[in-house]
């Protein structure tokens, strides 16, 4: 698939799949010509299950909630 079809399977920026993809964590695009570079469909989806299951099982670190109490323009009032 090409990169119009992979952001609506996997929507992150393309700067973060390129590192993902470096440090080995994203399925590897090739190059079906000089000018045209692919994902394979079915390792997207295999990845995207994977991530599934290990969110499910809380194995993926989430960000922490932001404290409200520490914005500077419109503090929470208690």
């Amino acid at each position: 698939m090409r990169r119009p079809e992979l952001r609506k399977i996997v929507p992150l920026a393309d700067t973060t799949i390129y590192e993902m993809e470096r440090r080995g964590e994203f399925p590897r695009r090739f190059h079906l010509t000089s000018r045209c570079v692919v994902w394979d469909l079915a390792e997207v989806e295999a990845w995207v299950e994977e991530r599934r299951r290990a969110s499910d099982a809380a194995i993926i670190k989430r960000a922490p909630s932001p404290d409200a109490r520490q914005r500077k323009t419109r503090p929470v009032r208690h």
